[in-house]
Order: structure tokens, then C-alpha cells, then sequence
């Protein structure tokens, strides 16, 4: 029996992203959904497409143990060319990983008006440790 599609709810709790991100990426096309009335429900195939993995653990796996890192890093006054190297270091250093490898997605969003990056990091805990050290290697903090 085919899985019943994922609301736009559900997506935000597994992801630990706010319910507007995850309909942002909808309105975006950066994850596909189909609009029913006035909900979006999102297929686990797609989900999966949009993560890079499988969004909940098969039966194979479904006895391991599997942790998880989802991370927002906000990073104040940035210059947009800043924030351009930036970005295109992380998601580069994130797509050029090993298809053997566990998945790693990096996304990132400037706000001009402000001066301000924010980092999207979604994988494993290792994973996301080693992100946040290019991160801090990368970014000079303020003295």
C-alpha cells in the first residue's frame, strides 16, 4: 500500500525547519509538491529527493541507530560578496562528498536589507560539525 503523502507540517518537524521555510521551498520549486485545496502534500519521494536520503528509515535500517543534525548558523554583517564565497564553498564542499557517503545538504539565504546569511545544514552530527568548523575557519569574528 503506497505511503500517504507528507503535509507541509510533517515536512517542517522532520527537517526541524519552521513551516514557512518549508513552504517557501514548495513556492520556490525547490522541493516539489501538489497543491490539494489550499494544503500542499509532498510525496515521500520527493522528500527524499529534496534531503538527499530517504526521509524515514526502511526496513533494513530500521533496527540501526541513526542521529541526525538539523542547524541554522546566522551570521550578522556580511558583505554580499562575502556571503556568495561563502555559500558556494559550503554547498560545494557538500555536493563534492562520496555517494557512499551519509547525505549532507547545505542551503543558504542573504538578506540584504540587513547584512545577514543564514546556514541551512541538514545531516549527520559529524557532518554538521565539520560544517560548522569550515564555518568558523571561513568567517572572521568580529574583535
Amino acid at each position: 500500500m503506497p505511503q500517504q503523502p507528507y503535509s507541509v507540517e510533517q515536512v517542517a518537524n522532520l527537517l526541524g525547519l519552521h513551516v514557512k521555510t518549508v513552504r517557501n521551498y514548495v513556492r520556490d520549486g525547490r522541493l516539489k509538491a501538489v497543491r490539494i485545496g489550499k494544503q500542499y502534500r509532498i510525496a515521500r519521494e520527493d522528500l527524499e529527493a529534496f534531503m538527499g536520503g530517504a526521509a524515514e528509515p526502511s526496513a533494513e535500517t530500521a533496527g540501526r541507530r541513526h542521529m541526525e543534525a538539523s542547524s541554522i548558523v546566522q551570521i550578522d554583517a556580511i558583505s554580499p560578496e562575502e556571503m556568495m564565497s561563502l555559500g558556494n564553498t559550503l554547498v560545494a564542499a557538500a555536493v563534492s562528498r562520496s555517494p557512499a557517503e551519509r547525505p549532507l545538504r547545505v542551503e543558504t539565504i542573504y538578506d540584504e536589507e540587513r547584512a545577514s546569511m543564514k546556514i541551512i545544514i541538514v545531516g549527520g552530527v559529524a557532518d554538521t560539525a565539520e560544517v560548522f568548523r569550515l564555518v568558523t575557519t571561513l568567517v572572521k569574528e568580529p574583535a
